[in-house]
């Protein structure tokens, strides 16, 4: 299922790569840790970085709102794995500010923008997609709604267009005429179907035209500006793209049938992903469901605001009726049919379990989002933690999965349950 293997440079001193923010972290003792434990989550961090599959990590943990762990190890750039074409690229240093794509841990915030329309009185969950986008009621969408988008359960996994070119994700109009004009292969809310970029396009034009304004500007206005935020923003500035972490593809190349099951969920060839990412035309565009860029500081912060009610820094930047709303389970555990792997879904999250999870074991209460196979964000209220675990190795190989596992696990081990 794989075949060859291509790993980024690994320094013997690791901590040679390493910047920690000791000026952010708080003493463990004062949240019920100890130095033992943040010291256990980022030597499992340390593991993963030493696979080389992975150019460049950083990591935020708040534990009762307080930050414990605020780190980066390895390149934001200039450490591509052999034969890349970067490998002339000056090597920068991966920082705990360094901007990265989300990819699709990006959805969970997008949903939040529905969420606040809601909150608002201007949409209800249980509208149809076609009250407020006419043209994608016909061929079968016609009674899908909001809420089935949010939770993938419309029947729309893919844009309906065989091997599309990567370039097509940057022409917002265009994807949005193709899935208009699409069938629905199962509209009535019965299946979950994971769906990887097209629930992101028809979120993101419902908020342009209920709002008459763009999704960046939405996004700007409801989530990044009322949490300090200096990026979470779709794509990034071309003042900021200099500083962007670069993706790469690492680790073996998966064959059939694992490349299969990766472009049926993606829609894209799944080695292609990261190279496109690195381009100014991936940076220039808005794409919901895949780019927005932040630092782990921001996305944390993004958790902790959801954990706290809505509220940051005094300020209401949601209801807390809206933050329960959108972490409520929107169906059982059940195979998803894209994925094809257990997983429950809100509104716009993916849920954690009582046995392992995305957001390791004993984690039935916690809600976030995966981001392209390595990146996991998400919010434990059981445990008082928000986390943002961001990096830019885009890897099926096989030692990529308990690497990540060992890291979840890590965390929920060693925060203990409160609540």
């Amino acid at each position: 299922m794989f075949k060859k293997s291509n790993t980024v440079s690994v320094p013997r001193n690791v901590g040679s790569v390493t910047q920690i923010d000791s000026k952010a972290e708080t003493s463990p003792y004062d949240v019920s840790m100890t130095r033992d434990n943040v010291e256990a989550i980022w030597n499992s961090v340390e593991s993963f970085y030493k696979t080389g599959l992975q150019p460049g990590i950083t990591m935020v943990i708040r534990r009762q709102g307080e930050i414990v762990l605020k780190r980066s190890i390895g390149h934001a750039r200039g450490n591509p794995p052999p034969n890349h074409p970067d490998q002339d690229v000056e090597q920068v240093l991966m920082t705990p500010d360094t901007p990265i794509c989300l990819f699709s841990a990006s959805k969970a915030i997008t949903a939040m923008l529905i969420h606040k329309l809601q909150e608002q009185g201007k949409l209800q969950l249980n509208d149809t997609i076609g009250k407020y986008i006419p043209e994608f009621a016909c061929n079968g969408k016609e009674k899908i709604t909001i809420a089935q988008v949010l939770s993938h359960r419309a029947g729309v996994p893919q844009i309906p267009i065989s091997n599309p070119h990567p370039s097509l994700l940057f022409k917002w109009d265009s994807v949005i005429d193709l899935i208009n004009s699409g069938y629905t292969n199962r509209g009535d809310g019965s299946q979950q179907a994971y769906h990887a970029i097209v629930g992101g396009y028809i979120l993101g034009e419902m908020v342009k035209r209920i709002t008459g304004k763009s999704v960046e500007s939405a996004l700007q206005e409801f989530i990044a500006k009322p949490l300090g935020a200096k990026y979470l923003t779709y794509g990034l500035n071309k003042k900021h793209q200099d500083l962007a972490a670069f993706n790469y593809s690492t680790g073996a190349t998966p064959v059939f049938p694992i490349n299969v099951l990766a472009k049926r969920a993606l829609n894209i060839e799944f080695e292609k992903i990261a190279s496109i990412s690195n381009t100014p035309g991936f940076m220039d565009a808005s794409i919901p469901a895949g780019n927005i860029y932040g630092t782990a500081d921001e996305v944390s912060r993004f958790y902790q605001m959801m954990l706290d009610g809505g509220t940051f820094n005094g300020n209401q930047v949601f209801e807390e009726n809206t933050i329960k709303l959108a972490t409520r389970p929107a169906g059982p555990l059940t195979i998803d049919q894209t994925l094809m792997i257990p997983i429950r879904f809100s509104t716009g999250f993916m849920l954690g379990e009582n046995v392992f999870s995305l957001f390791g074991i004993k984690a039935r209460k916690a809600y976030g989002h995966l981001g392209l196979i390595n990146i996991v964000t998400w919010a434990d209220p059981s445990r008082d933690i928000s986390v943002a675990f961001l990096n830019t190795g885009k890897s099926l190989d096989p030692r990529s999965l308990p690497a990540l596992g060992k890291v979840l696990i890590s965390v929920s081990s060693n925060c203990s349950v409160l609540k």
